[in-house]
C-alpha cells in the first residue's frame, strides 16, 4: 500500500501509532462489504437532512464484537432520556433482586419511619403500592415520621426551573407520595372537578369568570405553594385529566399520610437513626418498563437515590454517579459526563459508541426476551409506538430508548435483522432545527435497511 510522502515523513513512533490505528479502523468494519459500507455512507454521512445537523451513529455486532459502522461515534452530544440507560444499568447492579419501599425502627410501641427513594410509594399504577400502606396502617402503637437521607435540590443540575409546573418534572424526595402528583379531572357533562389524592382538594380554587380564549383547563399554583388555581375552558363540559405537580414539603407529607391512613402520625424532624430495618417487595419489572417505555424522569432520578442509600445510607445522586463511573462503568470508551438519572439536565454529555457500551453490558447482564419487553417496541409500544413499525406478518424490530430535547433527538437500542442477528446501535442528533420527525425518517430508513439487508 503506497502511502503519502507527508505521511512517511512524520516521528517514527507517531508512524506505528498511526498504522495500528489504521489496522484497528480496518478491522472495526471487516464484518461489512464494501457496498454495505456504501450503502450506509449514502443513508446516513450523505443525508441532506442529517447532513444539517450534528449527527453521531454507531452500529456494533455483540456477537462478534465488531464494530460495523462509525460516523462521529466519539464526539460528544446531549443525550436527554438516553441518559436512562445508565440509570437502568446501575439500578439493576446495585438494587439486585430486592427494592426497599420505606425504612423504619421500633421504639417500644413507637414505629417511626422514613423514606427509601423508593418512587412507587402510594402509586396506584405501581403493583407494590399497597404494602407499605398496610404496614403502616396495622402497626398498633403511635407513628413517628421523619425526614430521610436527601438533602440535596429539589430539581437536578442543568434542569430547567421554571418548568416546575410540568407534570414531567416533579420534585425529589426522599420519601415520595403519590408519584409526587396531583391529579385533576372532570367527565363530560356539568360533573364536578374532582382531586386526588382527595386531600389536596381544600387548596383548590375555580375561577368563576371563563375566559372566551381557554380551549383547555389551566392549572397553576405559586412555584414554593400547594394553593392551585383552575381556570376552566369555555367548554364547561369538556372531559379533562391533568397531572400537576405538588411542592413537597414535611407538613405536606404528614397531610397525605394522616388522610391516607385515617389516623394521627406525628413528626419527628432530624431524627438520629440507630437500628434500620427496611421493608422490602421483590424488583417490579413493570416499574423498569415505565421507566424506559414512558420515559418516566421521576422514577429515573428516585431509583438513583435508592441506590445511593442502598451504598452509602444518603442520598446523593452525584455520589451514586461518581461511584457507577468508577466502578460498573470505567471500560467505556469514553468517559461520561453525566449529572442526572433522567436526562433532563443539559450538562448531560455522552458519545454514541460510550452509550453502546452500556446496552452491549446490559446485553450480557439480562435475557434478550427481558430487554425487549422493558425497552420501547418500534410501531407497538412506548415511544416508538408510532415509529419503526415493522412489515405485516413481522414481530418489532426496533426496542429502543428514544431522548428528546428542543432541537436534539436521540434513539439507541437494538435492531434485529432478518438473517436472525441482534445488534447494538446508538444514534444522536443535536442542533437541528427542522421538526425532529424529519430526523426520525432518516432513522427508520437506516434501521429499516439494516433489519432488511445484514
Amino acid at each position: 500500500m503506497a502511502f503519502p510522502v507527508a505521511f512517511l515523513k512524520i516521528d517514527k513512533s507517531l508512524w506505528w501509532i498511526a498504522l495500528i490505528f489504521f489496522a484497528m479502523g480496518c478491522q472495526s468494519t471487516k464484518s461489512l462489504s464494501l457496498r454495505e459500507r456504501r450503502s450506509l455512507h449514502d443513508m446516513v454521512d450523505a443525508s441532506p437532512i442529517l447532513r444539517k445537523s450534528f449527527t453521531g451513529f454507531a452500529l456494533y455486532d455483540p456477537a462478534s464484537g465488531n464494530w460495523l459502522y462509525q460516523k462521529d461515534a466519539d464526539k460528544y452530544y446531549t443525550p436527554a432520556s438516553n441518559t436512562k440507560i445508565l440509570t437502568l444499568y446501575t439500578a439493576l447492579e446495585v438494587l439486585g433482586d430486592t427494592f426497599p419501599i420505606l425504612h423504619y425502627e421500633l421504639r417500644q410501641d413507637s414505629l417511626i419511619f422514613w423514606g427509601s427513594g423508593n418512587p412507587a410509594f402510594l402509586d396506584p399504577t405501581l403493583p407494590f403500592a399497597t404494602d407499605a400502606l398496610a404496614f403502616l396502617k396495622t402497626h398498633p402503637g403511635p407513628l413517628f415520621y421523619t425526614n430521610g437521607g436527601y438533602s440535596g435540590e429539589r430539581f437536578g443540575s442543568g434542569w430547567a426551573w421554571d418548568d416546575y409546573p410540568y407534570y414531567y418534572q416533579p420534585e425529589k424526595a426522599a420519601m415520595p407520595l403519590y408519584g409526587n402528583l396531583v391529579q385533576f379531572s372532570k367527565s363530560s357533562g356539568q360533573s364536578p372537578v374532582e382531586v386526588w389524592p382527595h386531600w389536596f382538594g381544600r387548596f383548590l380554587t375555580i375561577d368563576d369568570q371563563i375566559a372566551v380564549n381557554n380551549s383547555r383547563p389551566i392549572i397553576s399554583r405559586e412555584e414554593f405553594g400547594n394553593h392551585f388555581r383552575l381556570d376552566p375552558p369555555q367548554d364547561t363540559t369538556l372531559a379533562f385529566h391533568r397531572w400537576y405537580p405538588f411542592h413537597y414539603q414535611p407538613e405536606v407529607v404528614l397531610g397525605l399520610l394522616r388522610d391516607t391512613l385515617q389516623r394521627n402520625i406525628y413528626y419527628l424532624p432530624n431524627y438520629k437513626k440507630t437500628v434500620v430495618l427496611s421493608l422490602v417487595t421483590p424488583t417490579p419489572d413493570t416499574l423498569y418498563r415505565k421507566l424506559m417505555q414512558q420515559s418516566d424522569n421521576f422514577i429515573a432520578e428516585q431509583l438513583l437515590l435508592m441506590c445511593s442509600d442502598k451504598l452509602f445510607g444518603e442520598m446523593s445522586t452525584r455520589r451514586i454517579i461518581d461511584y457507577a463511573q468508577k466502578n460498573l462503568l470505567a471500560e467505556a470508551p469514553d468517559h461520561y459526563e453525566w449529572v442526572d438519572g433522567s436526562g433532563l439536565s443539559r450538562y448531560n454529555l455522552f458519545t454514541p459508541r460510550s452509550v453502546v457500551f452500556v446496552l452491549e453490558k446490559l446485553y450480557r447482564k439480562r435475557p434478550a426476551e427481558w430487554l425487549f419487553q422493558t425497552f420501547p417496541s418500534g410501531g407497538k409500544n412506548g415511544t416508538i409506538e408510532g415509529w419503526y413499525a415493522p412489515t405485516a406478518g413481522e414481530s418489532s424490530f426496533v426496542f429502543a430508548k428514544t431522548g428528546s430535547l428542543r432541537h436534539r433527538h436521540c434513539l439507541s437500542g437494538y435492531v434485529l435483522t432478518r438473517s436472525g442477528r441482534t445488534l447494538i446501535f446508538s444514534f444522536m442528533h443535536n442542533n437541528f432545527t427542522s421538526s425532529s420527525n424529519d430526523i426520525k425518517k432518516e432513522m427508520d430508513r437506516v434501521l429499516r435497511w439494516i433489519h432488511e439487508s445484514l
